[in-house]
């Protein structure tokens, strides 16, 4: 009987417990996926232009793109005037990265732990990054001249305002029960700072990071697609001038690779140092 009664209500818990179905697209392994969606694309693409749906001018064909792509990587890899602007615009990206880390981080360490940085200095942030950004491009250009700096002062200007808020954000994310118990132990506010609100806040800091990642690289294109210089932004502009659409497509595809080495480079370093958050870690893999 007793058997009985816990077979049923085995059964019966069976039968309450809900399990989510995963749809069947959602079983497709990740790299099948991808390499389907980009079939289509390109198919998509070719048709499109085999069809003059859409003038040449504005749409090349895959073949004329495809052809570009090996022209710009055989210019590259024989050190011709492509590697320079390339250096040109890795240089600026990295400079704008490096300056915009540093300045918002000290002023998300400034709003995060000061009642004067959130009342005072916040809003005025809010209020500058919810201006057109590339609007500052003629100015930055004005008060440093054509040359790498202004680049670098536009890209860092794009990347900071998410490294400070998520700095800021990541300073609160400490329980109050680990605040007390670091207060009850005599913990001064720079060891509370040091020891638990800036190891607790790394993945919201590392999620700033990677959003200014990608703005460092708007930014640095954008100087130079205004500015001049010598860079890739710079080559996109004259190759658009002349109408070479196939070229600044295949100038894209690379300012892509070196935007997205970029991007997994922070995801490298979270990696490494916040190695203790597996759900971050699980979000990064995906």
């Amino acid at each position: 009987m007793t058997d009985l009664n816990h077979s049923a209500s085995h059964d019966d818990g069976k039968d309450t417990v809900w399990v989510e179905h995963e749809a069947l697209i959602d079983r497709i392994p990740r790299g099948i996926a991808m390499a389907f969606l980009f079939v289509l694309v390109v198919g998509i693409w070719d048709i499109v232009t085999r069809m003059g749906l859409v003038s040449a001018i504005i749409l090349p064909t895959p073949a004329e793109t495809l052809s570009d792509i090996i022209f710009v990587g055989k210019n590259l890899v024989s050190g011709g005037y492509m590697l320079n602007a390339l250096w040109t615009t890795t240089l600026t990206v990295f400079y704008g990265f490096l300056i915009a880390i540093t300045i918002g981080f000290c002023l998300g360490v400034l709003v995060g732990e000061t009642k004067f940085g959130e009342r005072a200095v916040m809003p005025y942030l809010v209020a500058i990054d919810s201006m057109p950004k590339v609007a500052f491009a003629p100015l930055f250009i004005a008060w440093l001249g054509f040359d790498i700096s202004s680049k670098v002062a536009l890209a860092a200007f794009i990347a900071t305002f998410p490294i400070v808020v998520a700095t800021a954000a990541g300073l609160h994310a400490a329980s109050e029960n680990e605040r007390m118990l670091f207060k009850s132990i005599g913990a001064s506010r720079m060891q509370t700072l040091l020891r638990l609100k800036l190891p607790t806040g790394l993945p919201y800091i590392f999620t700033g990071l990677k959003i200014g990642s990608v703005g460092v690289m708007a930014g640095a294109i954008t100087g130079e697609f205004l500015g001049g210089g010598k860079g890739f932004g710079a080559l996109i502009r004259q190759s658009a001038s002349m109408l070479d659409t196939p070229r600044v497509f295949a100038l894209i595809l690379y300012l892509s690779v070196l935007g997205l080495s970029l991007y997994f480079a922070v995801v490298w370093t979270q990696r490494r140092f916040v190695f203790w958050n597996k759900d971050d870690q699980a979000s990064s893999a995906t």
